[in-house]
This record gives C-alpha cells, structure tokens and sequence, in this order.
C-alpha cells in the first residue's frame, strides 16, 4: 500500500514546544499512539490560549472536538523535546480543522502527522455558534 508523504516541517505556520514524558512510553519503549492525540490537543489548545483566545475558565465560545486522527512515521520515546506544526486547513463558519505535523525538535521529517476539527459551541447551551471575528483574524494567520 502507497502512501502519500507528510507534509515536511515547511508545510506549517506555528510550532508549539512540547516534552514527552515519563508515563508516555509504553511496554514496547516508545511514546503509545493515543498520547499523540493528546499532543496534539495540547498544542492547539495552548496556541489558542496564548493568542489570547481560549479562556478554559469562562470564555465563550468553546471548542468540541467532532473529528481527529493520526498517522505514524517513526517512534518518539521519554526523554525527547518535540515540537508540533500547526497550520489551518479550513475556517469555516463555527468550525476550525487544522493539520498538524509532530516532530522531534529541529527534525526536517514529522514522526506522525494528525488532523484535528474544532466545532465553537456556546458555554452553556452547546450549540455551534459562529466564530467571533477577532478569533477568524488569528486564525487566518495559520492559513
């Protein structure tokens, strides 16, 4: 089966730093696949609440994961210092898809390479709602 490559760490706009950590590894010595998810779910969460649009406590909207998923390329394992690209691939109304590259800190090549939607709901009655302009404009910049 052919695959097509990832995308190389060019493909993106803005890179959180992350760490692994101690209980990442699993039996097998490397990072287990489902803490990918949580890497990714920290960097898009930590850029948002550094570009000052997520407030975990009181803002509104707030984001719902609808859909995510990874593919891997190569093990990463404790102790590595990783950073994770991000780029938006679509902005749409109530919605914010983005592709998201994970790599070893200063590596050319992704070890896993994940896609991730956000769907804005309101705080309290948890319907989507549209995106409010000042998030559109930041979010642009990762387009």
């Amino acid at each position: 089966m052919s695959r097509d490559p990832l995308r190389p760490r060019a493909a993106y706009r803005a890179f959180v730093p992350l760490t692994t950590r101690w209980h990442d590894n699993d039996v097998y010595g490397h990072v287990n696949n489902v803490v990918y998810y949580s890497y990714f779910d920290t960097a898009v969460n930590t850029w948002l609440i550094e570009a000052g649009l997520l407030d975990i406590e009181t803002g509104d909207p707030i984001g719902v994961v609808v859909e995510t998923g990874c593919r891997y390329a190569a093990s990463v394992h404790f102790p590595q210092k990783l950073e994770v690209g991000m780029t938006v691939a679509k902005l749409g109304t109530s919605s914010v898809s983005y592709h998201l590259g994970l790599f070893v800190e200063g590596s050319e090549e992704p070890a896993a390479e994940g896609h991730f939607t956000h769907v804005y709901v309101g705080r309290e009655s948890r319907r989507p709602v549209a995106l409010p302009d000042n998030w559109r404009e930041k979010l642009a910049m990762l387009a």
